[in-house]
């Protein structure tokens, strides 16, 4: 291999990083539910994957591979993390005095509603259904990037699909019976 075959290689995977960086941060962000934290996650995939490129063989796979190292960024954040840290964040992640039903009629609203209701799954549940339905990964590339089986990656998602109809169905239920209510009166 040539020096210029090699630049152009480098080249066109860094190309291809940058182009990922908006992927890993929403997937980091739909993971954490923290900004700043997501932002910090998908710094470190790419800093890693750069280091690492060289352990991509199939361009066809590239990207399970960089939500690979997104998810191993994550377990580490995790296993650093303190006990006492996971309580406390856990209390403060959907704010105080959440908006009524009717007030949820803004599609801004409605769409931080979903991510609340995602923020709530399972990390294992809130990973699946974040890579299948906002990545379009398949079951087995996230069976890989998960280091899990492709059974359980199926299970999770059930899990999670149902957690979510139910939680909107429910909000849903809500708003109807408040509109309702304010056209009796």
């Amino acid at each position: 291999m040539s020096v210029f075959d090699w630049f152009c290689g480098a080249r066109q995977a860094q190309q291809q990083l940058a182009e990922s960086r908006q992927r890993l941060y929403r997937m980091a962000l739909a993971w954490t539910g923290d900004p700043a934290l997501a932002d910090d996650l998908a710094q470190e995939t790419l800093t890693r994957a750069l280091q690492k490129a060289h352990q991509v063989r199939d361009p066809e796979r590239f990207n399970g591979w960089l939500f690979a190292v997104l998810h191993s960024c994550w377990r580490e954040h995790l296993r650093r993390r303190r006990p006492e840290q996971l309580d406390e964040e856990e209390k403060h992640r959907l704010p105080a005095g959440d908006p009524g039903p009717a007030q949820l009629r803004n599609s801004g609203q409605i769409s931080a509603l979903v991510r609340a209701a995602v923020a709530d799954l399972p990390d294992g549940q809130r990973q699946v259904v974040s890579l299948v339905d906002l990545e379009g990964l398949s079951y087995a590339e996230v069976a890989g990037v998960l280091s899990v089986p492709v059974g359980t990656v199926m299970s999770r998602l059930c899990r999670a699909r149902r957690a979510l109809q139910s939680r909107l169905l429910n909000l849903h239920q809500e708003t109807t019976e408040s509109a309702r209510l304010r056209s009796v009166k």
